[in-house]
């Protein structure tokens, strides 16, 4: 190896140009990661589903090879990759988290998958995820708990826990991710590390009902802003499969690890931020919430940002009862098959109570529900539109990661949670809105000093705009480099 760099050190848009330009092989990679991985991956239980190491050595062998023929995959060239375990891998289990599931191994990748071996990426196994992805705790009852990079005795987040864990404490150097309520925000957010929601139809996202599955999307994750532009770029673009699909921005389609960052320069001087914090109080927030993000966020004034603290632009309640949880039961009709079964008893008491709600509403509740969150997007749209809004910020999450034997918090600084997911209702608007979200990390607070990050939402169609401003604000605030989990260095004794 002639790279003097610790390999699983380097962020992605360098790990690519280091195998590319033959400082380290793909065999040299895969043997640090998996190095890795076994010291480390026990503390946390974020990867699971493990692949064979002699069969994934033999993988990295035939992608050297390639290399040395000329042939070659795309930026993730080598990249091991482990996917999280809601997204369908040929030939390797895929259990939803589920013990509905704990056996099924699917025949085909699902399209992300697929694009991103396309891309070069070598799957080593899968990342962990609460059941079917309910709820911003990733437990379930086939692999148990992914713990926090900060402090394995806390919750990781979800639904895409164990990939931000994973990322944080460098057992891959990029990782994919979904969102369907906070699910690329929150653990991103309580793991110090930057993620994408993309807006409505820049990845396809195929799905059984293909025209009305709007809530939910894949997403990438990284530990710099580059690495989530240059996953986004594999990810993103239009499938005949999802209909809903939008061809792939240009600015995006021409990001490579050696241009990145160059293309996502951009002056933030003159940027109107909207801060909405709480919601005017609605919310109920942990001590140190606040005023962790607001010190990130108002900080960027210094470099001529204006931030303003505004109100809410939609009743919050009137959201959560008339929007919110109608679509989301509504959504869990998906799950009728394996509810109506004795697999019912397989599943937790989040998934039934979700499927359960479905039958609580009718054909004219989900009608209105879809009625209300197009006034709710057209009153969001007047803030970018005709009040000249750039962004609109909130906190990543209501609460500092908690113990992960909790399954949810009841209560938030006195107040009582209604349902398993209430307490990270600050996600669900821009689920809601089409939005393309960025959440960077904002510091760290609270009693124990954990991890926080900002959701900087921009309008449905900028993912690419979204993007240059988090870079921005990295350049400012670099968190993710500057505070590194210290079981890398207790690893590393």
């Amino acid at each position: 190896m002639k790279h003097n760099k610790n390999l699983i050190e380097l962020p992605g848009y360098e790990l690519s140009k280091v195998i590319h330009e033959k400082e380290a092989s793909c065999v040299e990679v895969m043997q640090a990661y998996l190095d890795h991985i076994e010291k480390v991956n026990p503390k946390v239980n974020a990867i699971v589903s493990l692949q064979d190491r002699d069969a994934l050595m033999e993988q990295a062998k035939a992608k050297d090879a390639q290399l040395a023929e000329g042939k070659d995959n795309g930026w993730m060239h080598g990249f091991p990759q482990a996917i999280k375990d809601l997204s369908a891998t040929k030939g390797i289990l895929t259990t939803k988290g589920s013990l509905a599931f704990q056996n099924f191994i699917p025949d085909k990748d699902s399209l992300m998958v697929s694009r991103m071996k396309e891309a070069g990426s070598i799957i080593i196994g899968k990342t962990n995820t609460p059941e079917f992805g309910y709820g911003s705790q990733s437990y379930n009852l086939v692999f148990g708990t992914t713990g926090n990079a900060y402090d394995p005795s806390k919750t990781s987040g979800g639904s895409s826990g164990g990939a931000a864990c994973s990322l944080a404490l460098r057992m891959q150097a990029v990782a994919d991710g979904s969102d369907y309520m906070g699910s690329l925000r929150n653990p991103a957010g309580w793991q110090n590390i930057y993620s994408l929601r993309p807006s409505l139809g820049c990845v396809a996202n195929p799905n059984e009902d293909a025209f009305s599955g709007t809530q939910s999307t894949v997403g990438p994750m990284g530990r710099t802003v580059a690495d989530i532009a240059l996953l986004l770029n594999t990810q993103a673009g239009y499938h005949y499969t999802a209909p809903l699909s939008k061809q792939k921005d240009p600015r995006i389609a021409e990001l490579t690890p050696y241009n990145v960052h160059e293309k996502l320069k951009k002056d933030i001087k003159g940027m109107k931020i909207g801060w909405l914090g709480d919601w005017n109080g609605y919310l109920a927030m942990e001590d140190g919430i606040l005023e962790t993000t607001e010190k990130a966020v108002f900080g960027l004034e210094q470099y001529d940002v204006k931030v303003e603290r505004i109100q809410p632009f939609y009743d919050p309640e009137k959201f959560w009862k008339k929007v919110w949880l109608p679509i989301r039961h509504y959504s869990a009709c998906s799950k009728h098959s394996l509810m109506e079964k004795e697999t019912r008893n397989l599943t937790k008491p989040e998934s039934q109570w979700e499927y359960d709600g479905s039958k609580t509403i009718s054909v004219q509740d989900v009608y209105d529900a879809f009625v209300n969150r197009t006034s709710f997007y057209l009153a969001m749209m007047k803030l970018y539109e005709e009040e000249g809004f750039d962004l609109l910020a909130v906190p990543s999450a209501q609460v500092f990661p908690f113990d992960k034997s909790i399954h949810w918090p009841k209560e938030i600084a006195g107040r009582k949670m209604q349902t398993y997911h209430n307490w990270m209702e600050v996600t669900t608007y821009w689920t809601m809105g089409g939005n393309a979200i960025a959440t960077c990390p904002a510091g760290f607070g609270g009693k124990e000093h954990m991890p926080i990050g900002i959701q900087f939402a921009g309008k449905p169609g900028s993912d690419f705009d979204v993007l240059c401003f988090a870079k921005a604000y990295e350049d400012i605030y670099d968190f993710a480099e500057r505070y590194r989990p210290s079981m890398l260095d207790d690893s590393n004794n």
